[in-house]
């Protein structure tokens, strides 16, 4: 077992580590045990599962255990932005267990899924990225190869954890991402499927029988897991002194035979049982003389296998003796990835708040009335956009109370357009939902958003036919959009506000939409695809007065209308010409009257003064037309941040975001 003093070196280099600190698979066997190892020390770390923690985090606080596809490219972008990490374990693999054999998932998760997360990570303050990879990469090449040595593949699953090796120099050696690739070999300890051999093997010792069993002469270099999880922690903290992109072996570098470890088991547990080799065939990938070279990381990483094969046999002895009765059957994947039933599509619902603090709660519990009652997956998004009420706290406490409640915080105000992005960014569902959080978008009527999107469409806005205001504004608001909608290139729905659904397809693409001058309804409509309106009468504002003033909707009409209408710069360049051919014809006929009747000409300072006051009138007009349009062109150059998140909230947990280049 790990001596004091290697415990504490240990201990020395995960306190070394650049945090955040994420674990990804860490729903699996060798990602939990390292997430364990990691968060007993640090208060930074996170685990990446696919679908829940499972049985492995049952004891975590779920505010450290984040959901999230691997393979999703939307998901994996919200993680990435969140939480920012500056140190990741790799662990999410596919293929590694006899009945994993969907070859397409294999390389989406293997290798197409790690491309895409070096590519948002490059872009962050990344300082160590240490991937598990598998001894399987050698193949048939297998008897104690260095790490420089010819790879074999035998198997569709180590042809792809070779590519992402492959990968992963490519981008170490000649891109300079820090990352370092393990080669683990047999893998064993507490916690592992209960389908796997040690395991097995270990319970039925302990009930004085010996399972089925392979050929005898079969070997593999066994390792244990908390030696395998000193050699992640060692790689990360020494990835500075050794080339970016290298690949690792971590064994003992010790060959044991299935009759070895079964005649280890036979003496700790007292088995008087023979075992029956050949009894369970082989599988393909099986090898006679497989083991590891570990020089390189002896040397490189200062690491070396401390626990021996009785001693971590025993570790897996005293795990199961712990267990609840029937929990050794259940704690399994085998069986997990068979096909189901798929699951109904999820939603976002992202609800913009500006000094709305008496409003969320009532906006919370009908927002989980009505996507309850639609027994859909869901979360809302509460986007505090600096708001100087207790908004922050309020939603902190309902996500406490409900896992599905997540907030953002702005670190100052930057407009409902921009909390919506920001709520869009976060967003992992299938589609979202937006709404002001001041209640006059009636959560109810999400019930039809809803069908609709079912029926196809990828949009479904809100129109609203009735107006809780006065008849003047009501008479402006109807004005713009109907002007808007004349004099735009895009077709904007009349009287259609933020108040809508739309699908993941359209929110990626209005996402790559780089503009920082955001005006949503009119890029809604930009983008296009299936689109339709559901009528409903928009109440006043619930709380509170409303923070839009004729000042306000003035710059509203100014935003959408130079955002997406070059009409004002073809009306100034038709006024011109007009002016300049009534001009022309004016002086014509002044000069023609001189000559033929000098008395009737205009004489007098008044007529100059009238003209130049009308075309001084015009030239001015122009001028600030061009300015508006010279101005959104500044904006967008300056390529200042959209919006600033001082944190974001999960799980009555507010958890600090950093800059994309932080540390860099």
């Amino acid at each position: 077992m790990r001596k004091a003093a290697e415990i504490q070196m240990l201990t020395g280099s995960i306190g070394q580590l650049k945090g955040p600190v994420i674990v990804t698979g860490a729903a699996g066997f060798v990602g939990a045990r390292l997430f364990n190892i990691l968060s007993r020390h640090r208060g930074d770390v996170y685990a990446i599962v696919r679908d829940t923690g499972g049985w492995r985090l049952a004891d975590f606080p779920v505010g450290q255990i984040i959901q999230c596809d691997l393979t999703d490219r939307g998901e994996l972008s919200r993680v990435v932005r969140e939480l920012a990490p500056q140190t990741v374990f790799h662990c999410a693999a596919y293929g590694a267990y006899p009945f994993e054999q969907d070859v397409s998932r294999m390389y989406e998760t293997n290798v197409s899924s790690l491309v895409e997360f070096i590519r948002l990570l490059s872009a962050g303050p990344i300082s160590a990225f240490i991937h598990a990879g598998t001894s399987s990469e050698y193949g048939t090449n297998c008897s104690g190869p260095t790490e420089e040595a010819a790879c074999h593949p035998n198997s569709a699953y180590s042809a792809s954890k070779l590519a992402a090796a492959n990968y992963l120099q490519l981008v170490g050696k000649h891109q300079g991402f820090p990352c370092i690739n393990l080669r683990l070999y047999a893998v064993y300890g507490p916690q592992e499927d209960t389908s796997r051999l040690v395991p097995t093997l270990v319970h039925e010792a302990m009930n004085g029988r010996l399972p089925r069993l392979v050929d005898a002469n079969v070997t593999r270099d066994f390792i244990h897991v908390d030696d395998v999880c000193a050699a992640f922690i060692q790689a990360a903290a020494r990835i500075d002194s050794v080339p970016n992109g290298s690949s690792f072996n971590i064994g003992t570098g010790q060959s044991t035979s299935i009759a070895d470890i079964v005649e280890s088991a036979r003496r700790l547990f007292g088995v008087d049982a023979q075992p029956r080799f050949g009894s369970l065939e082989n599988r393909t990938w099986d090898l006679t003389d497989w083991y590891a070279n570990p020089t390189r990381a002896h040397e490189d990483l200062g690491w070396r296998a401390e626990i021996g094969l009785a001693d971590g046999l025993l570790t897996v002895a005293n795990w199961m003796a712990q267990m609840p009765s029937g929990a050794f059957e259940t704690s399994t994947k085998h069986g997990i990835n068979q096909p189901v039933e798929p699951p109904t599509r999820g939603v976002s619902a992202i609800v913009a708040c500006y000094r709305d603090g008496e409003a969320i709660p009532q906006m919370y519990r009908r927002l989980t009335e009505v996507l309850t009652s639609l027994d859909i997956d869901h979360e809302i998004i509460f986007v505090n956009d600096g708001s100087p009420d207790d908004s922050e706290q309020i939603i902190l406490d309902l996500s406490r109370q409900d896992t599905r409640v997540v907030g953002v915080n702005h670190s100052r105000n930057f407009g409902s357009q921009m909390a919506f992005r920001s709520g869009m960014e976060v967003a992992s569902k299938d589609a979202v939902i937006l709404l002001d959080g001041d209640l006059q978008d009636p959560p109810e009527i999400i019930r039809e958003f809803h069908r609709l999107w079912l029926e196809g469409y990828e949009v479904v806005y809100g129109i609203r036919t009735k107006r809780d205001m006065s008849w003047l504004r009501s008479f402006g608001h109807k004005a713009f959009y109907r002007l808007f909608r004349r004099f735009s290139y895009v077709d904007v729905p009349i009287d259609a506000g933020d108040f809508s659904l739309m699908d993941r397809r359209v929110v990626d693409w209005i996402l790559e939409s780089p503009e920082r001058d955001l005006f949503m309804r009119g890029l809604r409509a930009y983008v296009g695809f299936r689109q339709t309106g559901v009528e409903y009468a928009r109440p006043k504002r619930a709380f509170g007065e409303s923070t839009n003033d004729l000042g306000r909707n003035i710059g509203w009409a100014k935003r959408g209308l130079f955002s997406f209408s070059d009409a004002p710069l073809t009306m100034l360049t038709a006024l011109g010409s007009v002016a300049f051919v009534l001009s022309a014809v004016a002086a014509m006929t002044v000069a023609i009257l001189r000559l033929l009747v000098p008395d009737i000409a205009p004489r007098g300072a008044t007529t100059i003064l009238i003209a130049i006051l009308l075309f001084g009138s015009f030239n001015l007009l122009a001028i600030g037309l061009v300015g508006e349009y010279v101005a959104k062109i500044m904006t967008e150059v300056k390529r200042r941040p959209r919006l600033i998140r001082s944190s974001i909230i999960r799980s009555g947990k507010s958890i600090p975001v950093r800059s994309p280049n932080h540390g860099r």
